[in-house]
């Protein structure tokens, strides 16, 4: 007997089913490929939508320290190198990006989106470049993603630099690096890593490292720019920053973090933190390591010997941030081509940036007070709700005011210990005041009402011949800024102001309209200059000749006292001159004497 189980035939009316279901689905197949062709035809084509989201990115853990490199850059070479030493000091392995270049540029919009401004393009396609040149040295792509990781600023406000990120993660994305860490530190809200064993760790080491690193990069930067366009021999003053920098760099890199150690008693052993804390600052208040480092810096400046007599105008640098500061093709090699034209360039401090964002909190919480309460303020009989808001008030603004305080008592005992030729930081309450009739200093974005208040100050103050604003193209607080510049030149007629954006082109045109500005300033820097001869009774020879017989005034840091109402370095030390010559009671006449009896 058969043991195969029973299978039942289908019947008639089940066949006639799966017959229609199939010609069913052929004619839905059917039609539906002839709508698709229907509305491609018709320009109607339906395209799946990827909405963006933030991706979820591997952690910098403390872990990863010793075999994960921090990449940072935007700012001068000078800034970077001891940023650098100052994270290898803190025991990070870093290094700092190349400054970037046209190809950089090509690079960022090549991988990146359309539309975005300079800075966005240069940074972005920067960093891709640089990932690249060590795919080139043999490292996979795999290996780049896990052994570094990029630290760079971000923020929130109306500009396009609250999307570097975006962009950032785009284009490496789409340069085969998807996955590449990118840790962005914002203007508020801290640093995007977890709390928990952050690779990053920002704590109090941390920033005054950072600091301090910036602040001396502010001021050699400073010096160096107004020391190059003196300098008797051509090529002395950057072969002399090269030195310092080198020098500076081991500075930071050997700077160990204070500590307290042992010298606490055992009873007192549970303030350890407290006190290792409070011990820090008055470390950093009253030590001597970075200030003696910088009377080295000082005496190695000295080297380079200078002609103060050599008319120059100086061009003061504003602008947007990134702009400003960068020395490359971001800005069109500007600071350069000034120089080799002519110019003495007066760079801005990120200082002076530091010290607005301060501000502008302080600002924010005068006028916010109360509101944390209510739309309004408390009735005038609730002493106890008024009371509370206003010890709330003056217990933040005055943290903030100390740390306004100490941040620039900090930065002018590093200019003082340099030889005190660069500059102090502009107060920002004068800033304010200049610039808020004209931009109201309430509005964010950019460099606010900075541009507008710098463009006053450094021509009123009688420090600068001619402002130079250099911006990205498109940048919108950079352009709002430029509308209200119109009403200021209208009132101040005798400033020079030229705005200029910069974008990967278009050096020439932007090269063509600053030469035509600073023939006009140059202009001004030689009358001047000839009539404060004219006022002194003085001849350049009777300079020279007084020069030849006071050698230390060919020193760089010998200091030059600024007369109001007079600009130029050059016409300045003519009034000096003239000054000493009063009261040392000097005379050529003697020189001539001898000069006639050698011939």
């Amino acid at each position: 007997m058969s043991t195969q189980p029973f299978e039942p035939k289908p019947s008639l009316g089940t066949g006639l089913v799966q017959i229609h279901q199939s010609i069913e689905d052929i004619i839905q197949q059917r039609l539906a490929e002839e709508r698709a062709r229907l509305e491609r035809e018709a320009g109607l084509e339906k395209k799946e939508i990827h909405h963006f989201k933030r991706p979820v990115e591997r952690p910098f853990t403390a872990k990863q320290r010793g075999h994960t490199t921090l990449l940072f850059g935007g700012l001068t070479w000078k800034h970077e190198k001891l940023i650098h030493g100052a994270l290898e000091g803190l025991g990070y392995m870093a290094e700092a990006l190349p400054t970037p270049n046209v190809a950089a540029f090509q690079l960022g919009k090549e991988y990146g989106n359309n539309g975005q401004c300079n800075p966005t393009y240069f940074t972005v396609g920067n960093l891709v470049q640089y990932l690249q040149s060590l795919e080139e040295q043999g490292l996979t792509k795999q290996e780049i993603i896990d052994r570094y990781v990029f630290f760079t600023a971000g923020a929130c406000g109306p500009c396009r630099f609250g999307m570097y990120e975006a962009e950032y993660r785009l284009a490496l994305r789409n340069a085969g690096f998807d996955g590449f860490r990118v840790l962005l530190f914002q203007q508020s809200g801290g640093l995007s890593q977890s709390d928990a064993e952050a690779g990053l760790e920002m704590n109090l080491d941390f920033f005054l490292g950072i600091l301090n690193a910036l602040n001396c990069g502010d001021i050699i930067n400073e010096v160096a720019y107004q020391i190059r366009p003196f300098e008797v021999q051509p090529g002395q003053t950057d072969q002399v920053v090269d030195r310092i920098m080198d020098y500076m760099q081991e500075v930071f890199r050997k700077k160990q973090p204070w500590k307290i150690g042992d010298r606490l008693p055992g009873f007192l052993a549970g303030f350890k933190d407290t006190a290792e804390y409070i011990g820090k600052f008055v470390n950093q208040l009253t030590g001597d390591d970075i200030t003696s480092s910088l009377h080295r810096c000082r005496d190695m400046f000295n080297e380079v010997e200078v002609d103060r007599l050599r008319v120059k105008p100086i061009v003061k640098i504003t602008g947007e941030f990134w702009a400003q500061t960068t020395e490359g093709d971001g800005n069109f090699n500007m600071f350069r081509f000034l120089e080799r034209e002519g110019a003495q360039v007066l760079v801005e401090p990120i200082g002076t940036w530091i010290m607005y964002m301060i501000h502008q909190v302080i600002q924010k919480y005068r006028d916010t007070k109360g509101l944390e309460v209510g739309a309004t303020l408390p009735p005038l009989w609730r002493l106890d709700q008024r009371t509370k808001i206003e010890w709330n008030f003056r217990h933040k603004v005055a943290k903030l005011k100390l740390a306004e305080a100490i941040f620039k008592r900090e930065y002018h005992r590093l200019v003082d210990a340099l030889g005190g030729l660069a500059h102090h930081l502009v107060d920002q309450y004068e800033l304010q005041r200049l610039g808020h009739p004209f931009y109201n200093s309430r509005t964010g974005g950019g460099e606010g009402h900075l541009e507008v208040a710098k463009n006053i100050y450094y021509s009123n103050k009688d420090l600068a011949h001619f402002v130079l604003s250099l911006k990205p193209f498109g940048c919108m607080p950079s352009t709002q800024s430029d509308g209200a510049q119109a009403a200021v030149v209208s009132q101040y007629r005798d400033m020079i102001y030229l705005p200029i954006e910069t974008s990967g082109e278009g050096e020439i045109n932007a090269h063509s309209r600053v030469q035509m500005a600073l023939g006009e300033a140059k202009n001004k820097a030689k009358l001047e200059f000839q009539e404060t001869l004219a006022r002194t009774g003085l001849t350049l020879d009777d300079c020279r000749a007084w020069v030849d017989e006071h050698p230390e005034t060919k020193r760089p840091m010998y200091r030059v006292p600024h007369v109001k109402g007079v600009v130029g370095t050059a016409a300045n030390f003519v009034l000096h001159i003239a000054d000493r010559i009063q009261k040392e009671r000097w005379s050529r006449k003697p020189i001539v004497a001898v000069a006639e009896a050698v011939h």
